[in-house]
């Protein structure tokens, strides 16, 4: 399936880019978290297991559960504090 992926804050500044648009076989926000892990580098290391990290899909917060469909916005970010 397609999907548009967005990152932001410190996520963006390591993976070098705000947005990207990939093609994919994962069904679940987890499962893609996983596959841009295994890309290396960058993604491993700013989406790492044991690091916060937070997920929207089609800017609703969600968990690694949440299935993916067809043309969605994924969007990773680091935990926002407020002050």
């Amino acid at each position: 399936m397609n999907l548009r992926i967005r990152y932001f804050a410190s996520i963006r500044e390591a993976v070098g880019q705000g947005s990207e648009a990939v093609q994919t076989r994962s069904e679940t926000l987890g499962a893609l978290r996983d596959e841009l892990i295994a890309r290396g580098g960058p993604y491993a290391t700013a989406l790492a297991r044991g690091k916060a990290v937070r997920m929207a899909l089609d800017q609703v917060m969600s968990d690694e559960a949440t299935p993916l469909r067809e043309g969605c916005e994924v969007a990773f970010f680091p935990p926002v504090t407020g002050g």
